[in-house]
């Protein structure tokens, strides 16, 4: 690959909107293992570790009135930190996460980990929930339990991220592992994916590349406007939305580059520094907000669990590197209309931006849209936000599909 075509590829995947399509994935035997419990369980030895990193913090400067202008603000980081080390308790969280039913498996050689909480209703359809970054599979805690009273949920960890192993993937292989663990492993021969950020992409991929095993796919973001993108065929709502997403990107948007193309570099530093990796994901949990906002959206002890779980399962270069997988690998996300129902719910506009409009949803999915919703509270993570739309909205979608 010449260095355009990689710089082409690292736009495309940093907008998560790649039109480049793959040859699909050949229909090889696999090596198959079955899952085991796993519980999550850190020593004390690295608790003490994290302890003493906290207390001997060497703190930046800033500059004066700087609020979150140049990223994650100094007076708040050191707030968080203070909580950190005196009221956050690792030990509840940890119990609260083992509380869920984890498990690991190793597909093609992939360590995975991911809960699933079968419903008691034997015919229920089963479900698979995606994150993103910097978020989890602790994305979707709230909605759990919920989304069990009706469907066979499955939240795996994304391979690279959190529980799985630390080998970053490129969309399509991760789309693929998914659809083995789906079916192969778990039997559930068709499904629903929810996804959102990557997990959206992850969504889209699946409709390419196994479209007879999805039943539908809800997703609350469906790519961006970017260099591929007919700008002359955009409606007006869709010109708008993407005047507002290339003002996010070139205001927001560097962590897509770096991790795209220097994911070592940012690594050392991040793995290192509990409070330098906290920074780095409070700038963007924050999304185009403060802290504050973010301590009020989703409560500084969720915070601080997404970020001990990469922290404690050093899983932070691994997780940068899926940018640089993505860039060199883009995902494919369009080709065939294979008539899969799709669900939209767009999270709350970003401040000075305007809502995805029907229209490009409708042109990222084929016109295969049966279901769309604006969410009136919900932002980037959805599920963690507004758990209670979040559940209702894929039981709403679930319906839809069994008229």
């Amino acid at each position: 690959m010449n260095r355009r075509e990689f710089g082409k590829n690292i736009l495309a995947a940093s907008l998560l909107s790649s039109l480049v399509t793959q040859p699909a994935r050949s229909k090889e035997s696999h090596t198959m293992e079955q899952p085991t419990p796993f519980k999550i369980a850190f020593s004390d030895a690295q608790l003490a570790d994290l302890k003493s990193r906290l207390q001997h913090t060497r703190w930046p400067d800033e500059p004066a009135d700087a609020a979150w202008m140049f990223g994650t603000n100094l007076g708040y980081m050191k707030s968080l930190t203070d909580y950190w080390l005196n009221q956050y308790d690792w030990r509840k969280a940890e119990a609260r996460l083992n509380a869920m039913p984890n498990y690991k498996v190793k597909i093609d050689q992939i360590d995975l980990h991911f809960v699933h909480k079968p419903s008691k209703k034997k015919d229920a359809p089963a479900l698979l929930l995606l994150h993103g970054w910097p978020d989890s599979f602790y994305r979707y805690h709230k909605v759990i339990d919920a989304l069990a009273e009706d469907f066979h949920v499955v939240v795996p960890s994304i391979p690279g991220s959190g529980f799985s192993g630390r080998t970053a993937l490129p969309v399509d292989q991760t789309a693929d592992i998914f659809a083995q663990l789906m079916g192969d492993v778990l039997g559930h021969e068709r499904f629903i994916v929810a996804g959102g950020d990557l997990g959206a992409v992850i969504a889209m991929s699946l409709t390419q590349r196994h479209p007879e095993k999805l039943l539908g796919i809800h997703l609350t973001d469906v790519g961006y406007p970017d260099h591929t993108t007919d700008f002359t065929v955009l409606s007006g709502p869709e010109q708008a939305y993407a005047g507002a997403i290339q003002q996010w990107f070139f205001a927001h948007g560097a962590f897509n580059l770096v991790q795209a193309t220097k994911p070592q570099s940012l690594a050392f530093a991040m793995n290192d520094s509990p409070v330098g990796l906290a920074a780095w994901i409070m700038s963007f949990m924050a999304g185009m907000g403060v802290g504050d906002e973010a301590d009020a959206r989703f409560g500084r002890d969720d915070l601080l669990t997404n970020i001990m779980i990469y922290w404690l399962t050093e899983t932070a270069a691994s997780s940068f590197r899926i940018y640089n997988q993505n860039a060199m690998h883009a995902p494919t996300i369009k080709g065939e209309n294979n008539k899969v129902p799709v669900a939209v719910a767009t999270e709350a506009p970003i401040p000075g931006g305007v809502r995805l409009p029907r229209e490009w949803a409708d042109r990222q999915t084929a016109g295969n849209v049966v279901q769309f919703h604006d969410m009136e509270k919900a932002g980037h993570f959805a599920a963690w936000e507004d758990p209670q739309f979040y559940t209702q909205d894929i039981k709403a979608f679930a319906a839809l599909l069994t008229q």
